[in-house]
């Protein structure tokens, strides 16, 4: 324990980033696909999220974009693109059968975007990261690689839940989460959170009335999270 670069410990922190921010847009955008339904631009909401301007010309412009354009920072495609590239980097930990799902996920993506239901087409999406994340778990025995996977993971998702305005029962639970990752990185390790940012994180998220008042600053706070230099009070 207490082995990992900072280098090493990036891979894996990203890896869990990506592949969560994979599976969180997907279910933020099925949701986002009913709403088009009934109107011309229902994605607008999604967009508002992120701070994003409506440049698409339709709905079927942008579920382009935020499916398949690898230029869109924001969509599926360059996620699951940034997450493949972090576990070819760590083939031998994660393990090639788990790095095959990654694939198989990037494949499906694919195929999707020449499906005359998108939609339905992404169904095995889901799976194949659940598989991902089977495979992980079941492939990595030193805990301290296993569990900075796992903070990027519950960073993320309380990054996003947090910008898509879920409730904050949702987010307390991610945060909750993300605090047992946190603790259990070993103190010897280099690749460790910074405490201001931690702690100002925590008293923000500690009652729903100051999440309501200060949550565009969890979201900052959470961004610098494992920033290397402290920051005095």
């Amino acid at each position: 324990m207490g082995t990992i670069s900072i280098e090493h410990g990036d891979h894996l922190y990203w890896l869990g980033r990506y592949t969560e921010r994979v599976f969180t847009t997907l279910k933020a955008l099925q949701k986002t696909f009913d709403k088009m339904i009934e109107s011309e631009h229902g994605y607008t909401e999604y967009l508002s999220y992120f701070g994003l301007t409506d440049i698409y010309a339709d709905n079927w412009d942008f579920i382009k974009s935020f499916l398949y354009d690898l230029n869109n920072y924001n969509s599926l495609a360059f996620s699951l693109e940034r997450a493949y590239d972090n576990g070819i980097v760590l083939r031998e930990e994660i393990s090639t059968e788990a790095l095959s799902f990654l694939q198989l996920a990037k494949d499906t993506l694919a195929k999707a975007q020449k499906a005359p239901n998108p939609r339905f087409a992404l169904l095995p999406l889901e799976d194949l990261l659940y598989g991902f994340w089977g495979c992980v778990y079941e492939n990595i025995y030193d805990d301290e690689i296993k569990n900075i996977i796992k903070c990027g993971k519950a960073v993320e998702r309380l990054d996003l839940y947090m910008r898509m305005n879920y409730s904050y029962k949702k987010v307390k639970k991610e945060y909750t989460r993300l605090c047992k990752n946190l603790e259990s990185i070993p103190e010897n390790t280099p690749y460790r959170y910074n405490s201001f940012y931690y702690n100002e994180l925590s008293d923000i998220l500690d009652s729903s009335d100051e999440y309501k008042t200060d949550g565009q600053k969890a979201i900052i706070s959470l961004g610098h999270i494992f920033d290397k230099t402290e920051v005095s009070a």
